[in-house]
């Protein structure tokens, strides 16, 4: 019976994939951009087998249950049971080696979705502020490694240039409230909070404008807390540095003084400053 609820779970998933035309095939999620995508897309696919077998397994038993013990008369009397300690002992423990199986694939995921990489091609500063995004692209080549940035509002909501194939460093902060960096195509998210720096790293590698936005409800217009991203080509990506500098977009706004700043520390021994006490936002 095992066996059988495997081969089917394993036959109906199998034309599954990330990059496959059909939203059923994708099981809900959008086209995997970046080189972080595949391990989320593992983790996905293996929580969908995992229902699919339970599923199956407790409806197949529910069924042979009605079926194998049903009442053959009227003056039958089924056996009176109070207890079985063999299926109380299988729904104790089955539900707990389950939760450790997918705890431990989850941490897995989650490692190598959050490895840094040594030294990223391009360092963006993402500043995430009621309501509306702020990107700094920080050092870049292409504007003789001055600072410039997009910025927006819940009116003309921002907008995100990113270089294909190429590594990238976000580095999140906020002045205000807690906001949650999104972008459904990358398959990740990461809180924005305040006096933190939150960093991770990927290489996009599908061309592309997608959607992102703030996934924590972080006040009245957070539902308009959007931007746009551009996945484009290295010469394209550098054109727009240059229109920003251009436009006289230079430098990189942080918000208020919040942005670098932990509220109650102060003076020698407890230096108020985000780098001074979190280092270079690895957390290391």
């Amino acid at each position: 019976m095992k066996l059988a609820v495997l081969f089917v779970a394993a036959v109906v998933l199998s034309g599954c994939s990330p990059d496959a035309d059909s939203d059923l095939a994708r099981l809900a999620l959008p086209v995997g951009s970046t080189d972080r995508t595949q391990d989320i897309w593992e983790l996905w696919l293996g929580a969908w087998i995992a229902v699919l077998v339970i599923f199956l397994l407790v409806f197949g038993l529910i069924v042979y249950a009605m079926i194998r013990y049903r009442r053959r008369s009227d003056d039958e009397i089924p056996a009176q049971i109070r207890y079985n300690l063999p299926i109380e002992a299988l729904y104790t423990f089955a539900p707990v080696i389950i939760v450790a199986v997918f705890f431990f694939h989850t941490v897995t995921s989650q490692n190598n979705v959050l490895e840094r990489v040594d030294n990223p091609d391009h360092t963006v500063e993402v500043v995430g502020s009621k309501w509306q995004w702020a990107f700094n692209y920080l050092d870049e080549d292409a504007t003789a490694g001055e600072d410039v940035f997009d910025v927006g509002t819940p009116q003309e909501p921002a907008e995100l240039w990113l270089p294909v194939d190429e590594s990238v460093r976000f580095d999140l902060k906020s002045p205000d409230v807690i906001h949650s960096f999104w972008i459904p195509e990358f398959y990740f998210k990461m809180d924005v909070v305040p006096g933190k720096v939150n960093t991770f790293d990927l290489s996009p590698t599908r061309e592309g404008v997608f959607t992102g936005r703030c996934a924590e409800l972080c006040g009245l217009y957070h539902s308009r807390m959007i931007f746009k991203v551009h996945v484009v080509s290295r010469d394209e990506y550098d054109a727009h540095l240059e229109e920003l500098k251009a436009a006289d977009q230079v430098g990189a706004p942080q918000g208020a003084k919040e942005a670098n700043e932990i509220a109650g520390l102060e003076g020698e021994d407890k230096s108020g400053n985000v780098a001074g006490v979190q280092g270079d936002g690895s957390g290391s």
